[in-house]
């Protein structure tokens, strides 16, 4: 920033810790809860069959690949709002949510068509043909939830900017719960409700999503007046539009690296089998949830950086930076011991008593999991770095980082050790892990050797 301000006083090291956590924690329970909306479809089509696990299991990653790079969008929002909050600047607080909104719906629409056709994707992309039936039933309903799930994102970026995270995650635990409950009664037939199997887990999703919306966007309107988000929403802002889309088009490139990483893992797992698939499933549902604390420390260390960056403190930064990275590191041995000391316990959550695989789904998810627990320090590391960038604005290089770890290092290698030397499941991540080490490494290195200094003093 061309501006600095002086910190009036630094903060202590333990401030900075209870600032990470009180803007941190809420942010980890949001991204939990909103993970619990995955992880309850999960659950309870694992209770109606391995055929519907492995079928959402795949459908969850085809939608996630759509949903996180148009999500790059409403992340953008987040450090230019911090930014503008930081450097006193009101206005434009309003500007970046409105086009935030605006590239989310177009992003949603453009992407519309391979949700409600994604039978031949998934069918070139070498699913069989009972798994791919049942996938792109579930995408053609629950692909309409894109646009909701969208507009929550941008919104809750916002909020979350303006250090209102309280009431990001108690707006995500009201959805979890809908969540819960609508699945319980449409996959069934509970409470007099059809029992519609995948298709009732399809509406859950969506009907979720609009509740989401609706509390979100009636809690800004009504606390946040002033911003006025909604003003003159139908006239373009196109230099706000080209900035958020300069910013966050990278961000969801970066995402989708990231995300087709997994979603690759999860083709080369069906590859294998329905009962590989339902184990990696229920492996990639454990890691990912230990993965959302990283999440949300990591969304807590662009608002900190956006913030500092916006008054052009880099010694705040730097502090803020480290204790970030410190308590990532503490989470992730957390996470390591879990997996390591629980395996068979944690996987028979996902399993229905009377499920006939049971045994074997186990045995394949035990060895998953340890492989899941190497790649804790490593996916901690690398969403952690990208949240110090994002802070700072800096999102070309972090894509290019990504895009080389996963695709040219990640994605080979899983194939070569699964399919060319026979490693099955374990093989295939072994390519996780190896593409997310890449990644934190170099990540890391281009904050503390470069970025950090675009930040004033």
């Amino acid at each position: 920033m061309s501006h600095t301000t002086p910190n009036a006083k630094a903060m202590s090291t333990r401030g900075h810790v209870g600032a990470v956590l009180s803007l941190g924690l809420p942010l980890v329970g949001g991204h939990v809860a909103q993970f619990a909306i995955g992880m309850t479809d999960s659950i309870m089509l694992g209770w109606y069959g391995a055929e519907a696990l492995a079928a959402v299991t795949l459908a969850g990653s085809y939608f996630f690949v759509l949903f996180l790079l148009g999500a790059g969008f409403a992340i953008a929002v987040m450090p230019l709002v911090a930014a503008a909050a930081g450097s006193g600047e009101g206005r434009q607080i309003r500007r970046t949510t409105r086009m935030g909104l605006w590239l989310s719906l177009l992003f949603a629409m453009v992407a519309m068509p391979l949700l409600l056709y994604s039978h031949p994707i998934l069918l070139l992309l070498g699913q069989k043909p009972e798994v791919a039936e049942h996938a792109s039933a579930y995408l053609r309903l629950a692909g309409w939830g894109l646009f909701p799930a969208l507009l929550v994102m941008v919104l809750k970026s916002y909020l979350a900017a303006l250090e209102r995270t309280q009431i990001v995650l108690w707006i995500t635990i009201l959805a979890a719960l809908v969540n819960g409950v609508v699945n319980y009664a449409l996959i069934f037939g509970n409470w007099g409700a059809p029992e519609m199997g995948i298709a009732g887990a399809a509406i859950a999703s969506i009907v979720t999503q609009g509740i989401s919306l609706i509390a979100v966007a009636g809690y800004a309107l009504w606390v946040l007046p002033e911003h006025e988000i909604l003003k003159n929403f139908h006239r373009p802002d196109w230099e706000m539009f080209f900035r958020v889309f300069r910013l966050g088009m990278p961000i969801g490139l970066t995402n989708l690296s990231e995300v087709s990483l997994f979603a690759a893992s999860s083709m080369m797992m069906g590859w294998l089998g329905t009962i590989p698939l339902a184990a990696h499933g229920v492996a990639m549902t454990l890691g990912g949830l230990t993965f959302m604390v990283h999440l949300g420390l990591s969304n807590a260390a662009t608002i900190r950086a956006g913030n500092a960056y916006g008054r052009g403190d880099r010694p705040h930064m730097a502090t803020g930076a480290r204790v970030v990275i410190c308590l990532s590191l503490a989470m992730s041995a957390i996470g390591i011991a879990a997996f390591l000391l629980l395996p068979e316990q944690l996987i028979s959550l996902f399993l229905d008593a009377d499920e006939p695989n049971k045994q074997e789904i186990i045995l394949v998810g035990t060895a998953l999991l340890v492989m899941a627990a190497l790649f804790q320090l490593a996916d901690g590391m690398q969403v952690v770095a990208l949240g110090l960038l994002r802070g700072v604005q800096d999102t070309n290089w972090p894509m290019v980082i990504a895009a080389l770890s996963y695709w040219a290092i990640g994605i080979p290698v899983s194939y070569v050790l699964g399919f060319v030397f026979d490693l099955g499941g374990v093989g295939i991540w072994s390519g996780l892990v190896l593409g997310l080490c890449f990644a934190g490494v170099f990540l890391m290195l281009r904050f503390w050797r470069h970025s950090i200094k675009r930040a004033g003093n």
